[in-house]
């Protein structure tokens, strides 16, 4: 911080200046301000006297909150000699401020776990605690926080304290949990009913019952286990032979059901916690009565806390639920107890349990035994009755069922869920089920278009050939009256959407489906639905659908006459060019011309109207239009044969060419000009020769002004169709080079590759494209090294795509020394790569180690395992030398004095990736070994 130490005056006014500033921007300045104090080393002692004035609650927290966050990220800063110090001061502080507020012993409590997590010379931490503070009942709640917070940040993502730490905190954790357990037992005696201290003792068994380290026996007798039990039966008294019948509040009902959750998950392995396990099942089983009791109070708080704790107990006992259906605590009234939640009038009761079924359905659909299913059949069935009533609409909704709010996203999950289980029914006995009800009976309108729904979700899993009952239920929702609710209408059109398959097999169909979605589409509420319904039958039935070609056309040529949402307009373009490659060739240029017309003509008008008024009229409806169109637009073309759609493409480019340099300035508006013309060149591949000058020049003309990273990727297709012809390799070399000027001069700014990971991501296609297409021309020009010095500063970038582009670029690069495909350049491609290995070998396997264990999420690893295979592979001995330089490199201790990596454990990764036969053995061990530094 510059200007030295604060004093504290200033610092208490900028605290007030953040929680009470009427001004915004005055807050923001404070917030800046307190921001950068927190980052510098002054923060350590500013905090430390903030928390011996104790002046108020604000200044306090953040004090607090400034303690918790140095000691999880600069820990490193503090002097060993400190640590004592430090931990004695924290105590004093948590102590001094018990009753200020909550919310800072909670902070405080975090401070001083993950203090005692790093500080490996404070030995039996758990221990210490309780013997100082178990005697005196005031300082009982944040003994108990700070106990609570321990096991819960023993896996923090913050704190990066190594599995070698981690597992010695744990067995540490794990000799002292009992006498944690027996701490939580006293005070519960010694504070009988007091609804907080019961709370916070239920949140700290939890606590370590996640942490998965309770010795189950030790726990399956324990008096705690009765009073949770107790407390979810609605009695708040503690000894049990008090049976008060008075109601447990909703806060503590929910302290006790995460309790009950997290010890249920924590046996998820049943066969070695047997004890626990049947003390569980069996006081699980209890509670049935008490959940009827919360649905006759219509207290759904309660009601859902029930629903969780019967779905965890039958997600743990799943397997045994599989293996042995109702036997011991295979037994089925689990089930049941879930059915009785499905049948709650609130959908949110019977979501909860989703999870559930979905993985019962896996794990049946894996075993595939028929008897097996026939045990679980009417379980699902009565799940698929509820859920069908569930997805009714009130009886007074009025228009389409809504997608967006929480019901309709509910009614999805029901949708997927009912895809996923259907198969234990069986979809055909369940489709006739349900059209049988609808029938046979007068339903409701609402009872109707849940039915509808459901029937929607399964008719592509039902067989449609030769299927009467497909044929005539589509033939009935054609012909449904206008008059019937809209509702209705808008899940009957879904339907027939769904049903495209059955279009197909039976075209005698075509024409009056179409005809019944033409008249959706003119409706403004169902125009949308009805669009999705026509781009499913195209899709599917494109060879019947031909014959329609001209409606469809007409259809585009007003598409903008229809109340269509931009998805649903994109969708039927895309049928419509999905049927326009199916034509016969000579007649797609011609009907691509005129499909393409309209959008070009909009957007020679917004040119037009742009050059005559200075205004400037967005052009992404109509660009993405044309990108959907030559995306779809796939004809068979023979060898030798002229694309069809090659002179449309020519004749459209000069307009995409004067877009483009209008809206240069404009990111969004550019990606979109060069995805529509990355589909354009895809659509005629080698037929866009004659683009590829004038698109070049102007892509590197405006690069230079605005280095938007889509032309990067455009660059990567164009090379990807290109890279293989000998009269383009220059040209395209020196597009690569005049795009590397700019992008290298961005990412060399201050922190830029973090700020700039799509140009990261762009560059590296790129870059890999040419490694594919003709790696000796970039491997003899004079951009190489500072592509592969640019890859190895990026590995260290924390960016999914950029990352995995960046490792992929490496990868490959060295793949093409060790591929030998007889290409007559193998000799030359692997002496070129050798003398880039020679150069920059050791430093990429230095910083790849180094961003594995201390930059990298753990889904790069495979990636990073890979580029270390290929090098290994290219030349093992020289990579030897290199991995074990790393290695050395590597700290061996944590600022806090625990060991991170033992020389054994380096010497045996070592082996273990030098020796390594294929690239899954190197990804194991560097999983294993980059969890020493997490």
């Amino acid at each position: 911080m510059e200007g030295g130490k604060p004093n504290l005056a200033l610092v208490y006014q900028a605290v007030q200046a953040l929680y009470h500033d009427p001004d915004p921007t005055g807050k923001e300045r404070a917030s800046v301000w307190l921001g950068e104090l927190q980052r510098s080393m002054y923060a350590w002692e500013i905090s430390d006297q903030l928390l011996q004035l104790k002046q108020d609650v604000e200044s306090c927290y953040f004090a607090a909150q400034t303690m918790k966050m140095k000691i999880q990220t600069s820990f490193y800063e503090l002097p060993p000699e400190t640590h004592n110090a430090l931990r004695d001061s924290l105590l004093t502080h948590i102590q001094n401020l018990k009753d200020l507020s909550p919310i800072i012993v909670t902070q405080l409590a975090l401070a001083i776990a993950d203090l005692a997590l790093q500080m490996a010379s404070w030995k039996g931490c758990v221990h210490t605690l309780i013997e100082k503070y178990n005697n005196d009942i005031s300082s009982m709640p944040f003994l108990i926080e700070i106990l609570t917070v321990l096991p819960e940040e023993v896996h923090s993502r913050s704190l990066r304290i190594g599995a070698n730490r981690r597992t010695e905190i744990i067995e540490d954790l794990a000799y002292y949990s009992s006498t944690v357990v027996t701490l939580l037992t006293t005070c519960v005696e010694k504070t009988g009913s007091d609804e907080k201290m019961l709370i916070k003792v239920f949140r700290c068994l939890g606590s370590w019952f996640n942490l998965g380290i309770l010795d189950s026996n030790f726990m399956a007798s324990n008096q705690l286990l009765m009073v949770l039990f107790q407390v979810l039966k609605q009695m708040t008294g503690c000894d049990v032979h008090l049976q008060q019948r008075d109601e447990t509040s909703t806060n503590l009902h929910e302290a006790a059901s995460d309790c009950v959750c997290s010890a249920l998950y924590a046996i998820e392995n049943v066969d070695t916690n047997m004890a626990l396990a049947l003390q569980l099942f069996q006081g699980v089983l209890t509670l049935e009565t008490a959940y009827h009791m919360a649905v006759a109070r219509e207290d759904l708080d309660k009601v859902l806390n029930y629903c969780r704790i019967f779905t965890e107990l039958c997600e743990t006992f799943l397997e045994t639920t599989v293996r042995s259906p109702g036997q011991g605590m295979g037994d089925l009234r689990t089930l049941e107890l879930l059915l009785i939640c499905a049948g709650h009038p609130q959908y949110e009761v019977v979501e909860i349990s989703f999870n559930f079924w979905y993985r019962l359905g896996e794990h049946l659909y894996k075993i595939n035994d028929v008897a097996l299913n026939t045990i679980f059949r009417p379980y699902i069935q009565r799940l698929l009755h509820c859920l069908a009533r569930h997805c009714q609409l009130d009886p007074d909704h009025e228009g389409i069922p809504e997608d967006t709010d929480d019901f309709g996203e509910f009614r999805m999950r029901v949708s997927d869920l009912v895809k996923d289980v259907i198969f234990l029914v069986g979809s055909m006995e369940c489709f006739s089920q349900l059209y049988s009800t609808l029938k046979e009976g007068n339903p409701p309108w609402e009872v109707t278009e849940a039915v509808l729904f459901i029937m929607a979700a399964i008719a592509k899993s039902v067989d449609p050939e030769n299927n009467s009952t497909l044929s005539e239920v589509l033939q009935q929702v054609v012909l449904l009256p206008e008059n019937v609710h809209m509702a209705v209408r808008y899940t009957s059109i879904e339907l027939v959407g769904e049903m495209s398959e059955v279009v197909d097999r039976n075209p005698r169909f075509l024409d009056p489906v179409l005809n019944y979605l033409m008249k959706g589409l003119r409706e403004k509420p169902l125009a949308s639905a009805a669009a999705k319904a026509i781009h499913n039958i195209c899709s599917v039935c494109r060879d019947h659908m031909a014959q329609h070609f001209q409606g469809l056309l007409d259809i585009a040529r007003s598409l903008d006459s229809f109340a269509l949402s931009t998805e649903a307009a994109v969708g039927l373009l895309r049928g419509t060019a999905l049927v326009l490659a199916r034509l016969p060739l000579e007649k797609i240029a011609e009907c691509l011309s005129d499909l393409c017309a309209v959008q070009v003509m909009a957007l020679k008008k917004l040119l037009a109207d742009e050059s005559t008024n200075g205004k400037s009229a967005d052009p992404t409806v109509w660009l993405d239009r044309l990108a959907v169109i030559f995306r779809h637009t796939n004809p068979i073309v023979e060898n030798g044969e002229t694309h069809p759609c090659q002179k449309v493409i020519q004749e459209i480019w000069p307009v995409l060419s004067e877009t483009l340099n209008t809206h240069q300035a404009d990111n969004r508006i550019v990606e979109r000009c060069c995805r529509c013309l990355r589909f354009a060149v895809r659509c005629v591949g080698k037929g866009s020769a004659s683009l590829l000058q004038p698109l070049v020049t102007q892509m590197v003309s405006v690069y230079q002004v605005y280095p938007h990273s889509c032309f990067l990727y455009l660059g990567s297709i164009l090379v990807d169709e290109y890279g293989m012809e000998e009269g383009c390799r220059q040209g395209l070399l020196d597009m690569l080079q005049a795009l590397c000027m700019p992008t290298f001069q961005l990412l060399e700014q201050l922190n830029g590759l973090r700020n700039h990971p799509d140009t990261v991501d762009d560059l590296f296609r790129l870059a890999t494209r040419f490694v594919q297409r003709s790696p000796v021309t970039l491997l003899s020009s004079s951009i190489i090294v500072h592509i592969i010095q640019c890859a190895i500063a990026a590995t260290s970038l924390d960016h999914r795509d950029a990352n995995c582009s960046v490792m992929k670029f490496v990868r490959d690069l060295v793949h093409a020394g060790v591929a030998n495909d007889h290409e007559e350049d193998f000799q030359l491609r692997k002496q070129l790569i050798g003398q880039a290995m020679e150069q920059h070998g050791q430093q990429l396997i230095t910083q790849l180690m180094h961003s594995c264990c201390f930059c990298l999420p753990p889904y790069t690893l495979p990636d990073v395992a890979e580029v270390l295979w290929e090098v290994m592979v290219f030349d093992r001995p020289t990579f030897c030398r290199w991995l074990e330089n790393a290695l050395k490199g590597l700290p061996k201790e944590t600022s806090g004095g625990a060991v991170t990596v033992t020389h054994k454990q380096l010497t045996d990764f070592h082996k273990q990736v030098t020796s390594a036969e294929e690239c899954k053995q190197v990804c194991w061990a560097i999983r294993e070994f980059t969890r020493l530094f997490r």
